[in-house]
């Protein structure tokens, strides 16, 4: 958790917070996306975490991709924004959020795939190899959309 996340939790307690989200779908030569197996709750869902004070966007994203895998990402488009209900969350410890998501898209990356305390695991799949019930809830409408292939870039 950033500073400015504990320091919003100091004044306003498990009050809804508004937060940042930035994600990648990053997509290899077979044209699968990389999922990666959450170790807190055991979900899977695209790397990402939250923008941080004074960050853009694209550096946000390429930061949480590099601690997360272990890629580089070397050039991305605007896969999509999401808002609305599915933003809305609450942690297990009471914290509430409210979370808008902006989504990038990327098949240009370098390095080798890692884990970290984050993560139990990394893999490309393809659509059809993707249970919808092992998707982080949070994270199943862009995953959902990518399945689909809808037209980019999502506003919702």
């Amino acid at each position: 958790m950033n500073d400015y996340i504990q320091t919003m939790r100091q004044m306003i307690g498990h009050e809804t917070l508004l937060t940042v989200g930035c994600g990648a779908i990053i997509e290899d030569d077979h044209g699968r996306i990389l999922l990666q197996k959450r170790a807190d709750h055991g979900v899977w869902g695209i790397p990402g975490g939250l923008l941080e004070i004074g960050e853009t966007f694209d550096s946000a994203v390429k930061r949480e991709v590099k601690e997360e895998t272990g890629l580089d990402m070397k050039s991305m488009d605007l896969y999509g924004i999401y808002s609305g209900e599915s933003g809305f969350a609450t942690y297990e410890n009471g914290d509430r959020v409210f979370s808008v998501q902006i989504v990038f898209r990327s098949s240009s990356y370098e390095g080798k795939l890692t884990t970290n305390h984050e993560s139990k695991r990394q893999a490309f799949f393809h659509a059809e190899e993707i249970h919808e019930n092992l998707l982080n809830p949070h994270q199943a409408p862009f995953i959902r959309d990518w399945i689909k292939g809808v037209s980019i870039p999502v506003i919702r």
